[in-house]
């Protein structure tokens, strides 16, 4: 699917959907429950899917209602030849890895997309140093056998996921065990979203300063009703668009969130965005914006719609501690650069890090812009063209489908330009 932008401001009042982040945590955990859990749930996408259907292939009965999901806990089938699809989502992946071998399940894990190029080679040595059997080493790999507890040493600073889903996993053991971190931990918000889905069904672990210390044996308690929070993540194209000279009010948020990126309201405040938080949501109009430097560590996914904030403030912009935006469903940097000097914007790469300098020269001739089939660029890339008053054609749009299938029905409801052809 081809999208052509044209020149528009976006403006208005927007619900966001549930966040995918919290949606794939709770259907493990409910997955994972004594009882039943009904889980209200705004929207759907395909990584959720492929968290649904990997559950649903564990012995999960999942039933989808409208605005909610009813969960049957995996315990209530026998499964076997289980072949779990992930799709392209690397939560998926990254999170059952160690709840199937915790279970003791065989299991074949099948690839899609880039999937494969994403890192697990260390969460797949822990496991293997544990009792767990993995033939390969990349995806599509084939598992058995179960862990047992003790110490698992994982790196903080390579995914989050990694620690997730040691996190679901290791509470299921008959064993104690402690997961040692050996280098700071990036994208912490990730991490204190699962130990929040965790406590609300009764699983205790304790935080230290090194890692964490889980007691063995166990039980996933069923809330019986839990609601899935609305998504910073998603949110936060509508803040930038507000910010960058649209007037937009996002509702459906907490401001007390465990999602970090939710930092994305302070960081178009000190770009100079007016902000008014209110009592479901936050209201973001624009403002005079200046270049500021960014740390991007704790937030790795607001990065491609930050480039496009950068666009559009004046001076220079540094975004840096942001190399594992090139191990995405793309090579994130890379894509948001080649997007931008497309749509005439000054960018420079470094391995690490993306400099930005604000305002653009409008190109002249038709602009294609490539989508590198990655929802997060095609939306920044959506409100910079718009923003910029540049008429592109972006190309494999359909990507969105991935986390915001109803991006572009809502850009146009907030008055965007985007015609399909």
């Amino acid at each position: 699917m081809n999208i052509k932008i044209g020149k528009s401001t976006l403006k208005g009042n927007i619900k966001v959907i549930s966040s995918k982040s919290d949606a794939h945590r709770l259907l493990i955990a409910a997955a994972l429950a004594d009882q039943p859990t009904k889980i209200l749930l705004e929207g759907w996408n395909n990584d959720i899917e492929a968290t649904k259907n990997c559950l649903e292939a564990l012995g999960c009965k999942i039933i989808r209602n409208a605005g909610a999901i009813e969960v049957m806990p995996l315990w209530t089938a026998q499964t076997k030849d289980i072949v779990l699809d992930c799709g392209e989502s690397g939560s998926t992946l990254r999170f059952l890895l160690p709840v199937v071998a915790a279970l003791g399940k065989q299991a074949i894990v099948e690839r899609q997309g880039r999937l494969p190029e994403r890192p697990i080679g260390v969460l797949l040595e822990e496991l293997r140093k544990h009792g767990s059997l993995v033939k390969e080493d990349a995806l599509p790999l084939e598992m058995s056998g179960g862990i047992h507890g003790g110490t698992f040493t994982l790196p903080g600073n390579i995914s989050s996921q990694f620690i997730t889903g040691m996190l679901f996993a290791l509470p299921l053991l008959p064993e104690d065990s402690e997961i040692r971190l050996t280098s700071n931990m990036e994208s912490k918000g990730y991490v204190d979203m699962t130990l929040e889905t965790l406590q609300a069904f009764g699983i205790e672990i304790q935080e230290l300063e090194w890692g964490f210390s889980i007691k063995g044996g166990q039980t996933y308690r069923s809330p019986q009703e839990i609601s899935a929070e609305g998504d910073w993540s998603g949110a936060a194209f509508w803040v930038v668009a507000g910010g960058i000279g649209g007037d937009i009010t996002c509702t459906g948020l907490r401001k007390n969130s465990c999602q970090g990126d939710k930092e994305i309201v302070s960081i178009m405040k000190r770009f100079g965005a007016k902000i008014e938080w209110q009592e479901n949501g936050v209201k973001v109009s624009g403002g005079k914006l200046k270049g500021i430097t960014i740390d991007a560590a704790q937030i790795p996914d607001l990065v491609p719609i930050l480039c496009t904030a950068a666009a559009l403030a004046q001076g220079k912009t540094l975004i840096y501690n942001a190399g594992r935006l090139r191990i995405k469903e793309s090579d994130r940097l890379m894509a948001m650069a080649e997007g931008l000097q497309r749509l005439g914007v000054s960018v420079t790469q470094q391995p690490d890090s993306i400099l930005i300098e604000g305002g653009n020269t409008i190109p002249t001739g038709e602009i294609i812009l490539d989508s590198f089939e990655d929802h997060r660029i095609v939306m920044a890339l959506a409100v910079a063209a718009a923003a910029l008053g540049v008429e592109a054609v972006i190309e494999g749009a359909e990507a969105v489908s991935k986390s915001y299938p109803t991006f572009f029905a809502e850009f146009t409801r907030l008055g965007g330009a985007a015609d399909v052809f």
